[in-house]
């Protein structure tokens, strides 16, 4: 019978834990991501400087050291894509990172719009420039909230490229006009009238693919832009009406993003996730999967295990974060209490006091990667003193394959201020976020 006591569990960890100080402590990490096609790396928080500064460098080593084509993060594929033309050269060459990032606009802007975003962008801005364009990394968003700017993007694309379907592909555009821009507008009148623009946007998603049979990186960032209104607008229908249906359709639509982009790049090449651990970590190992629900990392075993998989999760005991008190408020400095007793954060600081790289291994009943309990996870909306709600019940050996572990951590840098408060795009998290 296996141990399962908080000493054994203690124990486990410090077998398992190899010190995390320079970027030459990655070592075996960068070792066992070498076979793997997709390596996924989470952060504990969307406002913390450590998760974003250890995944940067742990990024920077892959793309150095192995075939790297792609990176996706979990942020909205306009905004994204004008990244991803920076950082290969092929527009806005004028501007600097900083005032590059200075274009997001959508509330959390921090999430992408700090300090340490423009630090790495800048970095692979300089190492695609020494190297062919087939050689360069792209950087990519996966999310599904961007329904008004994909929307214009294609009808701009269509209005240059097809002019004779522009007025069919207006139809779509039409059929929002009325709710301003709002997408929680629309969807509680959707709720409330059984019409919807759904057909609208499934037309102009088939039209747009038939229009974009080119290889071109314009007629991909349309199609891409159309599949986005189709997913945004049944993300928002589901969102007024359920939480797991929405959820799932958002992880789905990053999974299928993944997808999309490994077979536009080439043959072989590795691509790079970066989400929040909620979307990182495998789903069955928490109760997620119980409840019906879905997320990035699940899918990724799922459909590309014979490839290989890497599922990297962040942890830390206290600290300071960026985060907004509630949806659509200016962001805060906020701290981060010390880890409630008896979950894996409380665990992990007992057995280590100093930050660590765990890599799982294969031998996942070992007593600390079996067992259940607490796992910190803070979203863009935070209260410290309501820390009992920010815990999933997690088994680690099934959530991930390795966790770098920090005692204390410090908080983003945002590159600006959230401006006057608007209408937020609600993000539905799983229970216990």
């Amino acid at each position: 019978m296996i141990d399962r006591s908080p000493a054994a569990r203690v124990a486990d960890i410090r077998s398992l834990a190899r010190p995390l100080t320079t970027d030459a402590d990655l070592d075996p990490l960068v070792a066992r991501a070498r076979d793997r096609r997709f390596v996924a790396i989470g952060e504990a928080s969307h406002g913390t400087h450590d998760y974003y500064d250890w995944r940067s460098r742990l990024t920077r080593r892959l793309i150095q050291e192995q075939d790297v084509g792609w990176i996706g993060v979990e942020g909205d594929w306009p905004d994204c894509w004008r990244i991803d033309r920076w950082v290969r050269g092929l527009a806005d060459q004028h501007l600097d990172a900083r005032t590059l990032l200075a274009g997001f606009d959508r509330w959390p802007t921090w999430m992408w719009a700090n300090a340490e975003v423009a630090e790495f962008i800048d970095w692979l801005r300089a190492w695609n420039a020494d190297r062919p364009e087939a050689a360069q990394v792209g950087f990519y968003g996966l999310d599904v909230y961007s329904l008004w700017d994909s929307l214009d993007r294609v009808i701009g694309w269509v209005g240059a490229h097809a002019p004779d379907a522009l007025p069919d592909a207006m139809r779509a555009w039409e059929c929002f006009q009325p709710y301003q821009e709002d997408p929680h507008r629309y969807a509680w009148s959707t709720r409330l009238v059984p019409r919807s623009c759904e057909l609208d946007v499934v037309d102009l998603l088939v039209e747009v693919r038939q229009l974009a049979a080119s290889d071109g990186d314009d007629a991909f960032d349309a199609a891409q832009n159309a599949a986005i209104a189709v997913g945004a607008e049944r993300y928002y229908r589901a969102m007024v009406r359920t939480d797991r249906e929405s959820w799932n359709i958002r992880d789905i639509h990053m999974a299928d993003t993944i997808d999309r982009l490994t077979r536009r790049h080439r043959p072989a090449a590795k691509g790079v996730i970066w989400e929040h651990n909620t979307h990182v970590g495998d789903a069955r190992g928490t109760p997620m999967a119980g409840e019906g629900m879905v997320n990035v990392g699940q899918l990724l075993r799922e459909r590309h295990g014979d490839e290989g998989v890497l599922l990297v999760g962040f942890a830390g005991y206290r600290g300071e974060v960026i985060a907004g008190s509630h949806w659509g408020s200016p962001e805060q400095r906020m701290p981060v209490p010390e880890a409630r007793p008896g979950s894996h954060e409380d665990l992990l600081h007992e057995a280590l006091h100093a930050p660590a790289l765990l890599d799982f291994g294969d031998d996942r009943a070992r007593t600390w990667l079996s067992t259940a309990a607490g796992h910190r996870a803070i979203g863009v909306v935070y209260s410290p003193q309501r820390e009992a709600g920010n815990y999933v019940p997690t088994i680690m050996g099934r959530r991930y394959d390795a966790l770098l572990w920090l005692e204390e951590t410090s908080a983003l840098t945002p590159l600006h201020h959230e401006g006057p408060p608007d209408e937020p795009e609600f993000e539905t998290e799983p229970t216990g976020f």
